[in-house]
């Protein structure tokens, strides 16, 4: 694996020292001590993804000496793990994850004030660093990727908070950061220091007339703020035939860049703790997919996933956006997403229940079947037809392994019961993301960007009268979330149709805004 992390450091190194040159070389710097910045840099990188789980093993340790030494010779080169470790040169390493380094903030200050995607290079060059580490074992380690998580949505929370956008990302205008100078010491200053020096003052100036902070990751907008978290109803009886000029239109098109996909992830209101799971899945396999080009053994895993939760919590958004991750990794050819459930799978008659639901898998096939409400095929009297359509999606997932990954969602009580419906879906299902209801500031901004990206605004009486019922509604097992807040709007927007068609030439901000009395006609 020493090879797989010298070319992601170099990478690194190439790719932002260029960006790092370039400024330099603007402000009328010498450029000669750039690339001592931009070694020391991914060095640190490495050192703290290595140190992520505090274990130090002697093949991390070992790459880690090979690295050094044949970037900088004559250092470690008498080196070895037992003792690295026993020095304790990486410890304490991993805090360097916790905050954006002086170098990205150089970046991204000058990104924001002319935009050129040199933050958004910082990032994805750095987080090939940390796979490359997790790829040095054969089962990856948690805690690194779990680290490279934390620090890569560290950066992507200073990018939107400096309103710099993440290329072919839709994310809001405006937003504001701080970038406070790093801490001097009687060193000499680096070539960073320097150009740091240079802004001229100790935060990033703002635009005239800011708008308010953008509002914790929690409540982002999502890339679509008019759709991308509501949950579509299930296509019913899909055949393979259906839409076939959309799904041919569509393989025509490139396959998304894998962290432009994960951005738009983490732009979703909410679900933090799905954001995770996802992007560890992300991980493993990107990990998987270095180990296997350099001809290393890997671990295997399953592909499947369950999703629980209520209605409206955002499963089948993320399920749309983990196809474009399997088709971005090439796990997928098409990535495309069908939708389906118990009564596009099961038919009335004896015999046709396997062949209805081998039309579904094949119109899946190359993409991700995502069947809602699973356990309804599990239940019933035994003779329910519901159990050959169980029987004949496992074969078919046995059949098509490479070919197929399919998400089962529904309540977590009943989806446990599914699972345990046939052995075979046990086997192929062993990771279930839970998305939990949303609370009440993130269904508040839920409905301000669903309400956006139809052309209206809820003035501060409406969303105080969005908040009071919100609260009011048990979360128990049904709460609509996502789905609730569109019925609302859509029941307001009727509402106040039918208050402004009285009205006798509207101003602009009558016929686009939504008040209160709106709100409380509509719940």
């Amino acid at each position: 694996m020493s090879a797989l992390l010298d070319d992601a450091v170099e990478s690194f190194v190439q790719t932002v020292g260029q960006d790092l040159a370039a400024l330099a070389a603007a402000q009328g710097m010498a450029t000669d001590r750039v690339r001592a910045d931009i070694e020391a840099e991914a060095e640190n990188l490495v050192a703290a993804f290595i140190d992520a789980d505090t274990q130090h093993g002697d093949s991390a340790l070992a790459a880690y000496i090979r690295l050094v030494s044949s970037r900088t010779p004559g250092r470690l080169a008498r080196a070895d793990p037992e003792g690295l470790r026993h020095a304790g040169l990486l410890a304490g390493k991993r805090e360097l994850l916790g905050r954006p380094s002086a170098i990205f903030q150089l970046l991204l200050s000058a990104d924001r004030a002319e935009p050129k995607d040199r933050a958004w290079r910082y990032l994805t060059t750095m987080t090939t660093i940390g796979r490359a580490v997790a790829a040095i074992d054969l089962h990856a380690n948690r805690a690194e990727l779990d680290a490279l998580n934390r620090h890569r949505n560290a950066l992507l929370d200073a990018m939107y908070r400096a309103g710099v956008r993440t290329p072919h990302v839709a994310q809001p205008d405006g937003g504001f950061f701080a970038a406070g100078r790093p801490s001097r010491s009687s060193s000499p200053l680096s070539a960073t220091d320097e150009l740091l020096a240079l802004q001229g003052s100790d935060e990033v100036p703002a635009t005239p007339s800011p708008p308010p902070p953008p509002p914790p990751r929690s409540e982002r907008p999502t890339a679509r703020p008019a759709a991308s978290q509501r949950e579509q109803p299930p296509t019913p009886s899909p055949h393979p035939d259906d839409h076939a000029a959309d799904d041919h239109a569509a393989d025509d098109l490139p396959a998304r860049d894998l962290e432009e996909v994960l951005a738009e992830l983490e732009g979703l209101i909410g679900l933090e703790a799905v954001k995770v799971e996802v992007e560890l899945v992300t991980n493993l396999l990107v990990v998987q997919r270095m180990r296997r080009e350099r001809g290393l053994p890997t671990a295997p895993s399953s592909r499947h996933l369950v999703f629980t939760g209520n209605p409206g919590t955002g499963k089948t958004t993320v399920g749309r956006l983990v196809a474009d991750i399997y088709r971005s990794l090439g796990v997928l050819t098409r990535g495309h997403l069908v939708e389906t459930d118990r009564s596009g799978l099961v038919a009335g008659y004896v015999g046709q229940t396997a062949e209805r639901t081998r039309a579904v898998v094949e119109s899946a096939l190359d993409g991700v079947l995502l069947i809602d409400e699973a356990y309804a095929l599990s239940r019933g009297e035994e003779r329910d037809y519901g159990r050959e359509a169980i029987d004949t999606l496992v074969k078919m997932m046995e059949d098509h392994r490479d070919r197929l990954v399919v998400i089962v969602t529904g309540y977590p009580e009943e989806m446990s019961t599914f699972i345990q419906a046939n052995p075979g879906l046990r086997s192929r299902f062993p990771r279930t993301i839970h998305f939990p209801d949303f609370g009440t500031d993130e269904l508040t901004a839920i409905a301000h960007h669903t309400a956006a990206g139809a052309g209206y605004h809820l003035d501060d009486a409406a969303i105080t009268a969005l908040r009071e019922h919100l609260h009011t509604i048990p979360r128990d097992q049904g709460f609509g979330n996502a789905r609730l807040i569109r019925n609302i709007f859509e029941a307001a927007v009727a509402q106040h149709a039918s208050r402004i068609v009285t009205v006798s030439d509207p101003a602009d901000d009558e016929l686009s805004r939504l008040t209160d009395a709106d709100i409380r006609a509509a719940v």
